[in-house]
């Protein structure tokens, strides 16, 4: 079955003959895999989920590319895969081998032309991190006054329309197999809505003018009032489609501040939580991919605030006003309990076929998703900065979604919840406690008065 698809391939760019290197590779991966599924499926055999997605992650780990990334991505969105590859993908590294100096030295002679080293005071030779779509270099150039400006290049990889077409072609699959075997989620819109973000992340000029955006957003009068978030500076005539060259941001990564005092690891998340939540309530838009690793840390000293660095602003969300008021809906009627504003709010949303056992079921997750921001007190963001508690109601919903038939989730849906729990756990991770709910209040309402930081 795996192979009859590679005849059937719609592509959106690259080469038939990377793409189908790529497919021999990716389905060698997952092949055996969703075989065992669909056999143990129709002799009525239970499958053992967790010893299946050890050995899918282990090989995927070792492919690395988009699928890497998509896998990420399932393991942040509620109920896409089964709990047990959820776990086992989210310790999937964002690291990847470089590629080496041939290839660095021809695309960016590619890009910038072949006198391209001229450009730089100093280019570093060896990247200093590597990713699924691309590798970033260290550079240096001259200002307008001759001063040093400290540069991050980032680089595509070579023929990654191809790739991502491949992997794309394969999780479609591997979903449909899935939801068919135990999905209590209907994941055409699930595939969809990766499929989009994704190639939006193969454009560099798309990145550049959303990096541009939410720096201003961030230097609003209403947000800065909090602290400070700051995203790299594109250097314009120095970046194309492919190469996106940006200001060096210094900072500490996270597993740096682990151990820095409560009251600084509180800021640092609830300036993390309003970075990702009060574009999206504002001005209807949300960093779609929050790694741990898109973050540095600033602690403050007799130059500089405390503060964040953000970035990778490559997967981006985009949504209609009326689905941002579909949100604050469905939390209005959680709080005061109105049974008709939710309803009303699922509607709004794009859900269909609203019947009281699905409603039932759509209750228990928005219980789930705003859980602390219903809770008017300081606290942490799950009890005992664990997860287990979200993970066991995930997994009860989702026993509860294959009874009523599943769900077709809207597509806005899927980075809304990747967000949600994205920086729910890097909120765990600083072992961060507070009043999720002031702050979430305050976001939504206009003129707010950021008092909670």
């Amino acid at each position: 079955m795996w192979r009859s698809m590679m005849t059937n391939i719609s592509v959106k760019g690259g080469s038939t003959g990377a793409r189908i290197k790529r497919y021999a590779s990716v389905s060698s991966a997952m092949g055996s895999t969703v075989a065992k599924a669909a056999t143990n499926k129709i002799l009525g055999r239970k499958t053992d989920h967790g010893v299946q997605a050890m050995a899918l992650t282990k090989v995927m780990g070792k492919l690395k590319g988009p699928v890497m990334k998509i896998a990420q991505m399932l393991s942040t969105i509620p109920d896409a895969v089964p709990p047990e590859y959820a776990l086992e993908f989210q310790s999937l590294q964002s690291e990847a081998p470089a590629m080496g100096w041939p290839f660095v030295r021809r695309r960016m002679q590619a890009e910038l032309g072949p006198d391209w080293h001229d450009h730089f005071h100093i280019f570093e030779r060896e990247a200093t991190s590597a990713a699924s779509l691309g590798q970033v270099h260290k550079a240096q150039i001259r200002g307008p006054e001759g001063e040093l400006l400290n540069l991050a290049c980032k680089l595509q990889y070579p023929d990654m329309p191809s790739t991502v077409q491949a992997d794309l072609n394969q999780l479609r699959m591997v979903l449909k197999i899935y939801e068919s075997t135990m999905g209590g989620v209907k994941t055409k819109k699930v595939h969809q809505e990766i499929e989009e973000r994704l190639y939006e992340e193969l454009d560099y000029t798309l990145e550049a003018k959303t990096l541009k955006e939410f720096d201003l957003i961030y230097k609003s009068a209403t947000f800065q009032g909090a602290s400070t978030v700051h995203v790299p500076r594109v250097i314009q005539p120095l970046s194309t489609s492919r190469l996106l060259t940006m200001t060096w941001l210094e900072g500490e990564k996270l597993r740096d501040i682990l151990d820095t005092p409560q009251d600084y690891r509180n800021k640092m998340a609830k300036l993390a939580f309003r970075a990702w939540y009060y574009p999206f309530f504002q001005h209807g838009i949300i960093h779609g991919d929050p790694h741990l690793g898109n973050y540095t840390f600033r602690q403050e000293s007799d130059q500089q605030q405390a503060g964040i660095n953000m970035f990778d602003f490559g997967c981006v969300r985009r949504f209609e006003p009326k689905f941002i008021e579909g949100v604050k809906n469905l939390y209005q009627a959680m709080d005061t309990q109105d049974k008709n504003l939710e309803v009303h709010a699922f509607e709004i949303l794009g859900f269909k076929n609203l019947s009281k056992d699905v409603i039932d079921v759509l209750r228990q997750w928005a219980g789930l998703l705003y859980e602390p921001v219903l809770d008017d007190r300081v606290r942490p963001m799950q009890p005992g900065h664990s997860g287990v508690y979200g993970r066991e109601m995930a997994e009860k919903i989702h026993k509860e979604l294959r009874k009523v038939g599943g769900v077709t989730p809207p597509q806005e849906f899927v980075f809304m919840d990747r967000a949600a729990v994205g920086v729910g756990s890097l909120c765990m991770h600083l072992r961060a406690e507070a009043n999720w709910c002031q702050i979430y209040r305050e976001m939504t309402t206009p003129g707010m008065s950021l008092k909670s930081l």
